[in-house]
């Protein structure tokens, strides 16, 4: 296992190098340069050769190229230009945030869609399996934003059961550590604290599983479906082995093959596409503040923001690599 996961991690130097020198090649490709993306269209050209000897930008392309890789390495990312403080320690601020609710939506996704999926595939026809993929349909084609405002509506404004908006009560007394306040709980013992942000994950959470729930139980089901045609899955049937031992052991785990890697896609998308859901709930992560940079033009926030994607799914496919290992042992041998 160790061997393939270092392995695995030396196969991703490759593609951490070629993401540095494409987000590179693109600040340096924006229409009058990185300068002109900072100091707009109208600056002088004394602030321009200003900017550049401050920045470096007056050295030749492959000496900017190699302080960029070593400001990368030692984490410096650059200063946001919406609120002048490393985007580093902007990101460390909002990114767990956005973290806790992809996985809280990749956790419900999974909880359902897998059994979901699993038992529509063995009642095959019947009313079960009718309503998971017609239910997967609508969860794929209603657009988040608009289901995360109709939950919004009857849950929290009508009905009043969950929160409306952000991550913990106003006022609360909870002490943060990580930045993830449902763990953060969980550590320091203030369960009411763990309590009041799941609570308040529910709604958004749900809003943004909806389209991996619908591709989860659409693919666990097709999964199952074939493998149940299998002849080794006859074969354990005709031995006589016991239903719940061949529904596990040859049905379910050889299904999971697929599926494990839909998840890790999934798990990379949403951290990427959390940020309509997080404007709805005033949720308080990464999303807001890269509208604001878009909006902006603060080229050092949406670097960091490519970066940090790029790097979630790396790691994403080291997990997914080693899951497949877990359950397909031949894996670590090839």
């Amino acid at each position: 296992m160790l061997r393939l996961i270092i392995r695995r991690l030396l196969q991703l130097i490759p593609t951490l190098v070629g993401l540095s020198v494409l987000l590179f090649l693109w600040v340096h490709q924006l229409p009058g340069g990185p300068v002109a993306a900072m100091l707009g269209e109208h600056a002088t050209d004394a602030d321009r050769r200003q900017i550049e000897a401050a920045l470096g930008l007056d050295e030749p392309l492959w000496t900017q190229y190699v302080n960029y890789v070593r400001e990368l390495v030692s984490l410096d990312l650059g200063v946001s230009t919406q609120t002048g403080q490393p985007v580093w320690e902007e990101f460390t601020l909002r990114y767990p945030a956005t973290v806790e609710l992809s996985l809280a939506a990749m956790l419900i996704a999974i909880a359902v869609g897998i059994p979901l999926g699993y038992f529509a595939a063995r009642r095959r026809g019947s009313w079960l399996d009718l309503t998971a993929v017609s239910g997967s349909l609508v969860g794929i084609c209603i657009p988040v934003f608009f289901l995360a405002f109709i939950l919004k509506q009857i849950f929290a404004v009508e009905l009043g059961w969950l929160p409306s908006f952000g991550r913990q009560t106003t006022g609360l007394d909870a002490t943060e550590v990580t930045g993830f306040y449902v763990l953060d709980g969980l550590l320091t013992r203030e369960f009411d604290a763990s309590w009041d942000a799941i609570q308040h994950l529910v709604l958004p959470g749900v809003a943004l599983a909806s389209i991996p729930l619908a591709v989860i139980v659409r693919m666990t089901r097709a999964s199952v479906l074939e493998v149940l045609g299998e002849d080794y899955v006859r074969t354990a049937e005709a031995k006589g082995l016991k239903q719940s031992v061949v529904r596990l052991r040859h049905v379910l785990r050889n299904a999971l093959l697929p599926i494990v890697t839909t998840i890790g896609l999934l798990t990379g998308s949403l951290l990427s596409g959390a940020v309509l859901t997080e404007s709805v709930f005033a949720f308080g992560g990464i999303g807001d503040f890269i509208r604001g940079a878009i909006d902006a033009r603060d080229y050092p926030v949406l670097m960091g923001f490519i970066l940090f994607i790029a790097i979630t799914y790396v790691l994403i496919n080291l997990l997914v690599d080693i899951a497949y290992s877990i359950i397909d042992p031949r894996v670590r041998v090839n």
